[in-house]
């Protein structure tokens, strides 16, 4: 039987039948991983035969989902779920070469190219030498020509570094800036993929400093490579691209403390240990909007930190001086542009761009209504009603902006303004009211334009809104309550105007 080691005892039981009509090997991050301690939920086989029925009968054995991955190269995936909303990938590939060495010798890197028969499990098929540079902490290719084969494996090997603390050794270094040239030439999935797995990382920025260290960075994001030595005003203490990097950096920090998991150790430091102490209570539905999947398994984590790279993404379109003063007015709209073109480059979902795009553009909100606190129920509605789901993404990314901004330590009375903010705006989404951001209509678009007297239209569509407001602020409560109000803002809008015409600024 396949020891517990190296599968779990379900998958272990069904492939110790199944193995003997053909052979069968566990290869690849599984057993890296096995070696490092870790847990992983992804497991993939190497079938001397039909990989695509194996997979198949696995699905049917243990109550899976199958469908093939690529049938020209016989590979097939099993989906297992798991408890906790979480789920197994079982991937079965046809043999590639003449034996597993052979098959083994044309994948990525050493560390990945270990394998172990179900029917010898104890016996480390390892012809590239990848435990003894998983011992050395050095991620190395498998051949001189490993990465250019596949470009991909460029970002591949960024990732793996950070991902398992490895140095990427010299000649592999090599092989990855030379294949920066290449990465067009990669499906934008692929891309997308590796990216967003990247960006899964606990501290990101340390990955995207090394792709832009190899020259990859500006192949997958060029939108950022033009805030590389803009100079800006205090109080920020960064030019906008170490700027950049330092809120992904404190974005890391803050979920660290905030997230399921708690890190206590990271809670000492005065300033997140504030942020702890303020929001902790909001931990739980923190970590299930961050855990939330808009599409096929990414997570709203990994758009956040998307979100941050492309924050200010803008300010080389609408760098200014005015009186001696550098300014950036409206960069917010524009690094949301620059933010969705390329998650649309990169094929993400509909939702995903949107989450992205309005996380983006209203960055800037929670400081901006820091200089009206307290903050009214009015602009609370509005804050939501303009972000959506969003609008809590946007919340944990103005208080990274706000620790990327300043020197450390970060001035505390502006920073425990803005925690105020941030948890007056959680609490109003996580804990308040549902009528306060998204009241019961007292009265229709058709009703409200009869007793008016008046066509359905834009106007009528802007007073339902006003009303809208008006209810969350808790001042419109009945029918009768939001026909005075109507027929106060009509009236309003004629004395403004002096003619009875609509005033157009009152719009939208």
């Amino acid at each position: 039987m396949v020891p517990t080691t190296w599968l779990p005892q379900t998958v272990a039981d069904l492939l110790d039948q199944l193995r003997q009509a053909t052979p069968v090997w566990l290869v690849g991050g599984a057993v890296r991983d096995a070696f490092l301690e870790r847990q992983t939920l992804d497991l993939d086989f190497v079938v001397d035969g039909d990989a695509l029925g194996l997979a198949r009968r696995t699905a049917n054995g243990l109550g899976g989902f199958y469908y093939p991955l690529d049938l020209i190269r016989g590979t097939g995936r099993v989906i297992l779920p798991e408890a906790g909303g979480w789920h197994r990938t079982l991937d079965f590939s046809r043999l590639r070469g003449s034996d597993i060495t052979t098959d083994l010798m044309a994948r990525d890197f050493s560390v990945n190219a270990m394998a172990v028969a179900l029917d010898a499990p104890d016996i480390l098929i390892d012809p590239t030498g990848g435990l003894r540079d998983l011992k050395d902490k050095s991620l190395r290719a498998c051949s001189p020509q490993a990465v250019s084969d596949d470009p991909v494996r460029a970002l591949r090997a960024v990732r793996l570094a950070a991902e398992l603390d490895l140095r990427i050794e010299p000649g592999t270094r090599h092989q990855v800036a030379g294949a920066a040239g290449l990465l067009e030439s990669l499906s934008p999935e692929r891309v997308r993929d590796e990216i967003l797995r990247l960006l899964d990382h606990p501290r990101p920025a340390r990955p995207l400093r090394a792709l832009d260290a190899l020259g990859l960075l500006e192949r997958v994001f060029p939108e950022v490579s033009g805030l590389k030595g803009l100079e800006q005003p205090v109080p920020h203490a960064l030019d906008a691209w170490d700027h950049t990097l330092a809120v992904v950096d404190r974005l890391g920090d803050l979920l660290l403390v905030l997230g399921h998991e708690h890190d206590s150790e990271a809670a000492a430091d005065l300033i997140l240990g504030e942020a702890a102490f303020r929001l902790g209570r909001f931990r739980r539905a923190l970590s299930a909007r961050l855990d939330a999947s808009l599409s096929q398994g990414r997570r709203v984590r990994q758009l956040l930190f998307f979100s941050a790279l492309y924050h200010d993404a803008g300010k080389a379109a609408t760098v200014a001086r005015e009186a001696g003063r550098i300014r950036f007015i409206g960069h917010e709209a524009i690094s949301a542009d620059l933010a969705q073109s390329r998650a649309m480059a990169l094929r993400l979902s509909r939702d995903e761009m949107d989450c992205i795009r309005r996380t983006v553009l209203h960055h800037l909100r929670p400081a901006q209504l820091e200089q009206s606190a307290p903050v009214s129920p009015r602009a609370i509605y509005r804050f939501f009603r303009d972000t959506g789901d969003a609008g809590v993404d946007v919340v944990l990314l103005s208080l990274a902006d706000f620790l990327g901004t300043h020197a450390p330590p970060a001035p505390q009375l502006a920073w425990k303004a803005r925690l105020e903010i941030a948890r007056t705006l959680l609490e109003s989404r996580l804990e308040g009211p549902r009528e306060r951001l998204a009241p019961t209509p007292v009265i229709r678009g058709d009703g409200l334009a009869e007793a008016l007297g008046v066509k359905p239209g834009p106007e009528i569509g802007w007073l339902l809104e006003m009303i809208r407001e008006a209810q969350a602020a808790g001042e419109v409560h009945t029918a009768e309550d939001a026909l005075a109000l109507a027929k106060r803002l009509r009236a309003g809008k004629e004395d403004a105007t002096g003619s009875g015409e609509r005033d157009a600024s009152l719009e939208g």
